[in-house]
């Protein structure tokens, strides 16, 4: 706040009774010094004084002070004189240091101070202040830049930790080789997809059975992109309820829920600049779903909790062993983000499609068994691969490995022998309904009948021998929404 000037007349220079005659020494240090009457006005500055605030001795001499330095606080909000610690000094004799203050140039700029009001007394008597002050601007600038450096630093700290927490999890259960078995045209055509794919930022949707190693096509998508030296950040959002798959995606702050006691950065925090793998990303509640379109779109979001928005920049690839279309008609998956996923869909085929491969899938798996279980097997038998050959393999690539690792244990020497292979009276095209889906679609196929009467003689509750109340928890569990269509 600029001070509007001030034609001061000059005033006598002589020194007042309670300074020393000899001011040489006041006049060489430092420090600003005024010293005051018990009027409050000047009767001493010293030269530092002058160079601090722009105010000459012959300006100030006689004439109120604070109405030319300290009228106003470090917003520029006013400051009442009788609000000064240095008139204050005056009326109570008591000596003040204050340390969060300014102190206003002439040219209307401000600094910050350091200073000390203490009173003077001669025979007992109060007789004037002295006031000395310094200009602390470098050391606030200092305070400020440490507190800038710590902030980064404890920024990077929980960063790192988390991305720790996070990447050590995963090297303990996906270490080894990332390779992809096999050299059947499926197998074959899906790589090329991969090696198109890779090297952008397009967002990515993996589709395929359980078991038929998903994740892999997506940690070969991250190996094979330019954000390689990134982490690439895992989610499996069938493993937590909708609550708390919100918290672990977009992170929350501290009080944001019961249990929040600190501020925690989500895997979106965590991805930035890299990847982010949503798996089973159908099990999404329709709210997270809200989020996750946002974020897409925007590459924005919030904390759970929190006001502040992030903005992160991430490749997105999402898989589901569900057919999204099939959620989309059934009201439990949004239609727009189905089609922000499906930019590239990848679809991984089952090993009932590539028995041709299981060869090739063998000799990868078993280096790794042996690792793992202190074994030196070879080789699988002639006999034993013929067996696996004519199998269905409703589990896909993970029923291979369970059993290998079966066998293996039980194995005495350096060829595995397959012993029985589980019954199978047809191939299972995994198209069969989870539970959830099951309950989902009767549910939905219920209501649209009786055109979403929920309650009452004619109520889908009545009528599916649930109470209404449990039916609307069903519903808001499953994500079941009445379209505006309908």
């Amino acid at each position: 706040m600029s001070q509007p000037k001030q034609t001061l007349e000059p005033a006598s220079t002589a020194y007042p009774s309670f300074l020393p005659e000899n001011t040489l020494l006041l006049n060489a240090v430092g420090e600003g010094i005024y010293g005051f009457d018990l009027a409050g006005n000047a009767v001493f500055i010293n030269p530092a004084a002058e160079r601090m605030t722009g105010w000459k001795n012959a300006e100030l001499l006689g004439k109120n002070i604070h109405e030319c330095h300290h009228h106003s606080h470090a917003d520029g909000s006013h400051y009442p004189r009788e609000d000064c610690p240095i008139f204050n000094t005056l009326k109570d004799g008591i000596a003040r240091e204050i340390d969060q203050d300014v102190f206003w140039r002439k040219d209307g700029s401000s600094f910050p101070v350091h200073y000390t009001s203490t009173p003077v007394y001669k025979d007992n008597k109060l007789v004037g202040v002295v006031a000395i002050f310094r200009d602390i601007s470098i050391q606030k600038q200092t305070e400020a830049s440490l507190r800038q450096a710590l902030s980064q630093v404890q920024a990077l700290s929980e960063r790192l930790t988390s991305e720790n927490h996070y990447l050590q999890a995963e090297l303990a259960d996906k270490s080894g080789d990332m390779g992809i078995s096999g050299k059947s045209p499926a197998i074959q055509e899906m790589l090329k997809q991969i090696q198109l794919v890779a090297n952008t930022d397009s967002t990515v949707l993996i589709c395929g059975e359980n078991g038929t190693g998903k994740e892999l096509v997506a940690r070969n998508l991250h190996r094979l992109s330019h954000r390689r030296d990134k982490p690439m950040i895992s989610v499996n959002c069938a493993a937590f309820s909708a609550a708390l798959l919100e918290s672990e995606l977009f992170g929350h702050e501290k009080g944001a829920f019961t249990g929040a006691t600190h501020r925690r950065k989500g895997r979106f925090e965590l991805a930035d600049g890299g990847t982010l793998f949503l798996d089973e990303v159908a099990e999404l509640s329709l709210q997270a779903q809200s989020k996750l379109l946002r974020v897409i779109q925007e590459q924005t979001f919030e904390r759970v909790g929190g006001s502040d928005t992030l903005k992160v920049d991430i490749r997105l690839v999402a898989a589901s062993h569900h057919n999204l279309l099939k959620r989309v008609e059934q009201g439990l998956f949004r239609m727009d983000l189905f089609y922000r996923l499906n930019v590239f869909p990848i679809n991984v085929p089952p090993l009932r499609e590539r028995l041709g491969d299981i060869p090739s899938l063998v000799a990868d798996i078993l280096p790794k068994l042996n690792h793992k279980l202190g074994k030196k097997i070879r080789a699988v038998s002639q006999k034993g691969l013929a067996k696996l050959a004519s199998y269905t393999w409703p589990g896909n690539v993970r029923e291979l490995q369970n059993l290998l690792e079966r066998e293996a244990i039980l194995a005495q020497g350096e060829l595995l022998h397959i012993g029985t292979m589980p019954s199978t009276s047809s191939p299972q095209t995994g198209a069969l309904p989870t539970l959830a889906e099951a309950e989902a679609a009767l549910i939905l196929r219920t209501l649209k009948q009786l055109n979403w009467r929920i309650a009452g003689d004619k109520g889908a509750a009545r009528l599916l021998g649930v109470p209404p109340s449990t039916l609307r928890s069903r519903m808001q569990k499953l994500g079941i929404q009445r379209q505006a269509s309908e």
